[in-house]
């Protein structure tokens, strides 16, 4: 069976896996669960199921187009120091980001 992809303007979709939330998804990619939700008219927030398609915002721009995966452990101190820069040029760059809840995962964009 293949599935239909519901039209998306940015091209990007999510798989919902399980355990998936609309919250971790809008952390993972930096985005907000509003944005989602505004992309996917519809949806019901509390019931997503694991093969669901979810629509994307387009991908976010990173001036430098060099990104840092969070891995476990990682802080924005850490990747800073790590990259040779400032937590407060990270946030510059990164303005939708939780400094204090980053995902594993989560791509950092870094100043080129």
């Amino acid at each position: 069976m293949v599935k239909q992809m519901p039209p998306c303007p940015s091209g990007r979709y999510w798989q919902v896996e399980p355990g998936d939330s609309l919250y971790l998804i809008a952390l993972r990619l930096g985005t907000t669960v509003a944005e989602l939700q505004l992309l996917n008219p519809g949806i019901d927030p509390f019931n997503l199921t694991a093969g669901q398609l979810l629509c994307l915002p387009p991908e976010p721009v990173c001036p430098s187009g060099v990104f840092w995966r969070v891995a476990a452990g990682d802080s924005l101190y850490s990747i800073a120091v790590a990259t040779g820069t400032t937590v407060a040029r990270l946030l510059e760059l990164n303005p939708n980001i939780d400094p204090q809840n980053l995902q594993i995962g989560q791509a950092i964009c870094l100043p080129g």
